[in-house]
Order: C-alpha cells, then sequence, then structure tokens
C-alpha cells in the first residue's frame, strides 16, 4: 500500500470528519487542502469562487492539490478535486484513494441546503445532477470504496480502517 489516504466523495460524506479520526488511529497526519486553498489565496472558498468563477477555482485548486507533498498522512480535498486531472494523477501515484461512498438520499439528507453548505452548482444544476456527474469520477479513482449507508460515523470510520488493513496485508 501506498504512503498517503486520499479521501474523495461527495459534499457531507465525512471526508474532513473521518479523516482526522482515520490519521489518529493509524498513527498518520492529516490535512484538509480547502484549508491549504485558503491560506494560498488568503481568502474563504466561496470569495474564490465568486470572485473567480468555477473553473477559476478548479484551476487553483488542481494547482494547490497537484503540489501537496507529504507522506503518512491522511488527505481530504473538497469533493470537486475530481475534475482536476493533474491533481488526481498525483494523489493516484503518492497514495491509495479511498471514496467515501453514500447514496443520494444520505447525502441529500445530510445537506439540506446546498448553497448554505458551500456547494457550488452550476446554473440550473440540481445536487441531484451533481451526484450523478460525480459518482463515475468517484468509481474510476478510487482503491478503496466504503458504503456509508446506514452507518454511524464510528462505524465508517471502523469500515475505513479495516479496508486500509486488508489492502496493507494483501500488497
Amino acid at each position: 500500500m501506498k504512503d498517503n489516504l486520499i479521501f474523495i466523495g461527495m459534499p457531507a460524506v465525512g471526508k474532513s470528519t473521518v479523516g482526522v479520526v482515520v490519521a489518529k488511529k493509524l498513527g498518520m497526519r492529516f490535512i484538509d487542502t480547502d484549508l491549504l486553498i485558503q491560506e494560498q489565496e488568503k481568502r474563504l472558498l466561496r470569495e474564490i469562487i465568486s470572485e473567480v468563477g468555477e473553473d477559476g477555482f478548479l484551476k487553483i485548486e488542481n494547482q494547490v492539490n497537484a503540489e501537496v507533498n507529504v507522506t503518512n498522512t491522511v488527505i481530504s480535498p473538497g469533493g470537486s478535486v475530481i475534475y482536476c486531472e493533474d491533481a488526481m494523477k498525483h494523489y493516484k501515484e503518492i497514495g491509495t484513494v479511498v471514496y467515501l461512498k453514500a447514496s443520494y438520499q444520505t447525502i441529500k439528507r445530510r445537506i439540506r441546503n446546498p448553497k448554505k453548505r458551500g456547494v457550488v452548482l452550476r446554473e440550473g444544476q440540481t445536487l441531484r445532477d451533481l451526484y450523478n456527474e460525480r459518482v463515475p469520477y468517484f468509481e474510476k479513482y478510487a482503491d478503496i470504496t466504503v458504503c456509508e449507508d446506514g452507518c454511524r460515523i464510528e462505524e465508517t470510520i471502523e469500515n475505513v480502517v479495516a479496508a486500509v488493513d486488508r489492502l496493507k496485508r494483501n500488497t
């Protein structure tokens, strides 16, 4: 198994929450690349998106994620990182990609209001449209898939740790 774990998935699947605890359990560091983006740009994500648009944001997101140079780290990028070719190629080279999978119903229940949550939807795009658009990317990049439906957060964390242990034993 490669040195880092990279969590991908829809907003509200718990990439950061699960990632922090998994990092503690496995003795790894943790970084949230949305925070790295905000630090580099010296403004909040929603400010960046409103000033440079979605395409401009994706360019910044691609650059920041493609330059992450760490070892023994759980990395939690934003949900849109899957559109960033350089970043995802880099992540596949430096780590194991873990897809935190949840059904549309689970995501909808957790998010409630996409705008307040900071989910970027294009003009006329629904949360369902975004979900359907992203799932094939998540499946394409995933080395490990952990389904969260019907799980409490503790169970998701246990399932991730067990899947990582299985992968380590098999490599």
